[in-house]
C-alpha cells in the first residue's frame, strides 16, 4: 500500500520532464484532500509520461458536482458516492435524525437523490467516460438492529445503491469500480476516520484513500490487453505426461486430484469466447495429442486451439511460428508451461512475451494466475470483432497459401466480400479500440485520449470513416477506422488510418482510397505517414504508390493510375458527426 510521503515523492518530480498533461474531474461530496494526492500518484505509476490534474467541485453538493463536470474539458470524470451523498442524516457531522422513526424518510430521500445522480450520468457519460464508484463505508449504528443481524433498512439502501450501479454498468462510457477487487485490497473494516471526517470533511483512512487511488489509476490508465496465450499440455492443460501415462492416464478432474487442470481448461475456453486466442506449444507426439482431443472430453475442444505446435524441438521456436501465424506482436502474448527451465528457454528467446509457471500441485497458485490472467486479457466491452477473430486468421492462412499473384487474384474474386464504409459514429468504441492498439497497418503510431478524440472530431470538416468486411468464409466486422480532414482545395488530410492484421493482403485499403476519391470526391489524399518499429505493412502498401512515400500525397491520377484491381462489393451508410 503507498504511503502519502510516498505519492508526495512521486508528484513532486520536475513537470517539465511530462510532455502530456491530463485534466480529471473528481465529483464527490466530501473533502477531496488526500484521494487526490492517491490517484494522481497512481495515475503517474501507471502512466510515467503524464501528469494529471484533478479538478473538484463543491462539498456536499454530488448532483451538482456531476453538472459541473459536464462544463469541463476533462479526460474522464471520477465519481466517488458515499453513503453522506444520498442523505447527510447517513454520516456523522450532521446531529439529529437517527430515530427508527426516520429510517423510511431516508429510504425515501435515499431513493430520490440516486434517481437524480442516474439522471445526471447518463449525459456526463456522453461528454466524457466516466469511472463510477458506489459507497465504500460502513453505515453508522443507524438501525435498531444489532450490528451481527441485517436490517431491512440496511439492505434495502444497498440494494437501491446496487440497482444504480448496476444500470451505469450497462451504460456506454461508464466503468463501475469491482468492490470485489476493492474489498480484496482493502478492508471494510479498516477504512473510515472518523476522526479526520470530524475534523476536515475527509472520511478515509489513508491506507483506503491510497487503495482508491490505485484502483482509479489503473482504470484511468486502460492499458490494452493480451490478444493469445500459448499453453503446454502435459502437466498444464492436464495432469499427467501423455506420452509415458497414455491417453486413459491423463486427467483433469476431482476423482484424479487435478481439477485445478479443469478449472483451467474452462478459463481457456471462456477467454475463446471473448475473441482470445489459444495456441499450444507441446514437446510431444503429434498424433498422440489428436487422438487424446478425440478420444477425451475437454474443457476447451481442440476446434477453439489454433494453431498446435506439437514436436519434439525447442518451445521457443513453437512460440515463434504460432506468433507469426497470429501476426502479432509479442508483447501482446502469455506463455504457460509447467516448467521453469521450458518457461526461463522461452524466456531468452522472446523477452517480450509474459511467461508464467503453471503448478498444478498448488491450487492457491492456480488460482492467483487465473486472476492474473483475467486482468491481462480483460476487456472494457465485448464486441462482435472479437468474435470473428479465429475463423478470420483461417481465411488470411488460406490467402497466405496461394502461391502465384493471378492465384491470389482468383481467390479475392470468388471470396464474394463485401465492404461497408460508414461515415460519423464519433462514440463508435472499435473504431477508438483499432486506432489506440493498432501497429503494423498504422501511418504514423499516434494514440488518442477520449478527450483527445472527440476533440479532433468536433473541428470543422473532421471525419471518422470505418470499413466492415463480410465475404463467403464469414464477417470480420469493423477493420478500419480513418481520421480525416476535408479542405477547401478538395484535399483530403488523413492524419490517423490503422486496419487490423486480419483484413491483410484483401484489398480493403485500397477500396478504402476509392472510397474517399469517388465518394468524398477528393482530387488528392494527404497521409501523415510517419515510420515507427512496427508499420512495416504500412510502409509495404505505401511503396505501390510511389507518391505517397515520396511527398505523402496521392492525386485521383495517381491512385487511377495505379490499376489495381477491386473485386469486392461496396456499402456506404452515412451518418451525422454527433
Amino acid at each position: 500500500m503507498m504511503k502519502l510521503i510516498e505519492a508526495l515523492t512521486i508528484l513532486s518530480r520536475d513537470p517539465s520532464s511530462e510532455p502530456v498533461r491530463r485534466r480529471y474531474f473528481l465529483a464527490c461530496g466530501f473533502t477531496p484532500l488526500h484521494l487526490t494526492t492517491f490517484i494522481r500518484a497512481h495515475a503517474a505509476l501507471c502512466d510515467p509520461a503524464a501528469s494529471s490534474e484533478i479538478l473538484t467541485g463543491l462539498y456536499g453538493d454530488m448532483v451538482g458536482n456531476l453538472e459541473r463536470a459536464r462544463t469541463e474539458s476533462v479526460e474522464a470524470a471520477l465519481v466517488v458516492v458515499e453513503w453522506p451523498d444520498l442523505d447527510s442524516r447517513l454520516g456523522v457531522r450532521q446531529l439529529g435524525g437517527w430515530s427508527p422513526s426516520n429510517l423510511h424518510d431516508i429510504l425515501r430521500s435515499a431513493e430520490s437523490t440516486l434517481t437524480r445522480i442516474q439522471a445526471e450520468l447518463a449525459p456526463l457519460a456522453q461528454h466524457c467516460p466516466v469511472l463510477l464508484c458506489m459507497p465504500t463505508l460502513p453505515l453508522p449504528p443507524i438501525a435498531f438492529t444489532p450490528l451481527r443481524q441485517g436490517s431491512s433498512f440496511e439492505l434495502r439502501l444497498k440494494e437501491l445503491a446496487s440497482s444504480l450501479a448496476v444500470w451505469a454498468a450497462g451504460l456506454p462510457g461508464v466503468r463501475v469500480l469491482s468492490m470485489q477487487y476493492l474489498d480484496h485490497n482493502s478492508p471494510p473494516g479498516e477504512r473510515f476516520d472518523i476522526r479526520s471526517e470530524l475534523s476536515a470533511g475527509f472520511p478515509y483512512c489513508l491506507s483506503h484513500a491510497s487503495a482508491l487511488g490505485e484502483l482509479f489509476g489503473a482504470l484511468m490508465a486502460v492499458p490494452q490487453p493480451k490478444k493469445g496465450l500459448i499453453t503446454d499440455l502435459d502437466g498444464t492443460l492436464w495432469r499427467g505426461v501423455l506420452g509415458d501415462d497414455g491417453i486413459d492416464g491423463i486427467s483433469w478432474d476431482l476423482d484424479g486430484h487435478s481439477a485445478v487442470h479443469g478449472l483451467y481448461q474452462q478459463f481457456l475456453c471462456s477467454l475463446t469466447d471473448a475473441g482470445i486466442l489459444v495456441g499450444v506449444a507441446s514437446k510431444n507426439d503429434p498424433e498422440l495429442v489428436q487422438e487424446a482431443f478425440r478420444r477425451r472430453q475437454l474443457q476447451i475442444p481442440a476446434g477453439k486451439i489454433s494453431p498446435f505446435q506439437v514436436h519434439w524441438g525447442a518451445k521457443s521456436e513453437s512460440v515463434r511460428r504460432i506468433l507469426q501465424d497470429w501476426n502479432f506482436g509479442p508483447d501482446s502474448a502469455v506463455f504457460i508451461d509447467d516448467s521453469p527451465m521450458e518457461l526461463g528457454e522461452v524466456r531468452a528467446a522472446h523477452p517480450e512475451v509474459e511467461c508464467l509457471l503453471f503448478d498444478g500441485r498448488d491450487a492457491d497458485s492456480v488460482y492467483r494466475l487465473m486472476h492474473h490472467l483475467r486482468d491481462s486479457f480483460g476487456k472494457v466491452y465485448l464486441q462482435a470483432e472479437d468474435t470473428y477473430r479465429s475463423a478470420s486468421l483461417k481465411t488470411s492462412r488460406l490467402l497466405a497459401e496461394t502461391e502465384s499473384a493471378s492465384a491470389r487474384e482468383d481467390f479475392l474474386r470468388e471470396c464474394q466480400g463485401t465492404i461497408e464504409f460508414r461515415l460519423g459514429e464519433v462514440s463508435d468504441p472499435r473504431a477508438f479500440e483499432l486506432v489506440n492498439k493498432t501497429n503494423q497497418f498504422n501511418i504514423n503510431g499516434r494514440r488518442y485520449t477520449d478527450l483527445s478524440w472527440r476533440t479532433y472530431l468536433r473541428a470543422p470538416g473532421a471525419f471518422l470513416l470505418t470499413a466492415s468486411y463480410n465475404d463467403k468464409f464469414g464477417p470480420l466486422g469493423k477493420v478500419a477506422s480513418l481520421l480525416g480532414r476535408t479542405t477547401p482545395s478538395s484535399e483530403i488530410v488523413i492524419d490517423s488510418w490503422v486496419m487490423s492484421c486480419r483484413a491483410f493482403s484483401r484489398r480493403i485499403e485500397h477500396h478504402c482510397l476509392h472510397y474517399l476519391f469517388e465518394s468524398m470526391g477528393a482530387e488528392a489524399v494527404v497521409v501523415n505517414w510517419e515510420e515507427t518499429p512496427r508499420n512495416g505493412p504500412t510502409r509495404d502498401f505505401l511503396l505501390s504508390f510511389p507518391a505517397l512515400l515520396q511527398k505523402n500525397r496521392l492525386t485521383r491520377e495517381d491512385f487511377q493510375r495505379a490499376g489495381c484491381p477491386l473485386f469486392h462489393a461496396v456499402k456506404e451508410h452515412a451518418n451525422v458527426i454527433d
